[in-house]
């Protein structure tokens, strides 16, 4: 398995991205992250909602286009939790809460109408029994088509375990997309604020944004401008 904190340290510009699992005690694990080029992309914070979490402005007046950066990152629906870095996540919810798949959801969906870096849209769903989900959708060709769909199923997560996906690759023009599997990672025995704080650390400095984690239901927000929560 990699080492999450040494990957992430290595790699400047991951964009944004998810990590499911569960530490070796076997409490469930959830981390998503967003990190930005742009002033618009750094002007944002995550915010709690009643059922997870949302982005915002942090400076309203500096807002630009709010198309593709403020949504609901995190939404609990059930005893389950959706993760994804866009407006799928609400996809994910109505279909979830009408009794349809996770795939189904996503397979009316595609990546962000960006191009040319045609960010790809990644998703994750934790189970009740700690099985767990990802997927990415993301550009076949520079000119955006077609849309490939990629969907992993996890079985109760393993231990000490998980798997992390992002948007990117690093830097280039256009923005390389995430390129194979999700990665196998080690999750340590760590509570939520410790491991927020390892995380947060491995993120580039200039470009991380705000930072959630949970595990075994604890909640932790940081936040590159405003509070921790």
């Amino acid at each position: 398995m990699t080492d999450l904190f040494a990957y992430l340290s290595e790699r400047p510009y991951p964009g944004r991205g998810i990590l499911l699992g569960a530490t070796p005690s076997g409490k469930s694990a959830v981390a998503y992250f967003i990190m930005g080029r742009s002033e618009n992309s750094r002007n944002r914070v995550f915010e709690r909602t009643a059922d997870g979490i949302r982005t915002k402005a942090y400076d309203e007046s500096k807002m630009v286009d709010p198309s593709l950066i403020i949504y609901h990152p995190v939404r609990r629906v059930g005893r389950g939790l959706v993760v994804t870095n866009g407006d799928q996540t609400d996809t994910l919810r109505d279909y979830l809460l009408a009794g349809k798949t996770f795939a189904e959801a996503l397979r009316t969906r595609e990546f962000e109408p960006d191009g040319p870096n045609w960010t790809p849209r990644i998703s994750g769903l934790l189970s009740p029994d700690g099985s767990y989900k990802l997927s990415i959708l993301k550009a076949g060709a520079p000119d955006g088509k077609p849309c490939l769909r990629y969907f992993y199923e996890y079985e109760a997560a393993q231990s000490g375990c998980g798997h992390f996906i992002s948007t990117y690759e690093g830097f280039g023009s256009p923005l390389p997309s995430f390129y194979g599997e999700p990665v196998a990672v080690e999750i340590p025995e760590l509570d939520a604020v410790k491991l927020a704080e390892k995380l947060w650390d491995a993120l580039n400095e200039d470009n991380r944004v705000s930072l959630y984690v949970c595990v075994g239901g604890m909640e932790v927000i940081i936040n590159k401008y405003g509070e921790e929560a």
